[in-house]
């Protein structure tokens, strides 16, 4: 049996690496310091109530369409795809939050 845990994790590693050096540049550049913050902030703080929501794992799909929905609901009107690449960065840098060590 081949283990592919090294590849999909490599397969993570580059599309975060993507969606932070190329979209999330260029959503910067399509709108206002204002409107970035607005939606960092609603993204944010709609990653982490799908995250309460939506308990488990296998339930992406469902916490990312929560997600979208209440950025609709919220009258923020960019596409799918920059949604999508503002989610995984948040989910990432939850990720990477959450696996920080503090040592005293």
């Amino acid at each position: 049996m081949i283990d592919l845990t090294p590849i999909v994790q490599a397969i993570v590693i580059l599309a975060a690496a993507i969606i932070t050096t190329i979209i999330v540049p260029y959503i910067k550049s399509k709108t206002s310091i204002n409107q970035q913050n607005q939606i960092s902030l609603w993204i944010d703080v709609a990653v982490h109530a799908a995250e309460q929501l939506y308990i488990g794992s296998g339930r992406g799909e469902e916490k990312k369409q929560y997600v979208i929905n209440f950025l609709k609901i919220k009258g923020f009107k960019i596409d799918i795809e920059s949604i999508e690449a503002l989610i995984e960065s948040t989910v990432n840098k939850i990720n990477n939050d959450s696996n920080t060590i503090i040592v005293n």
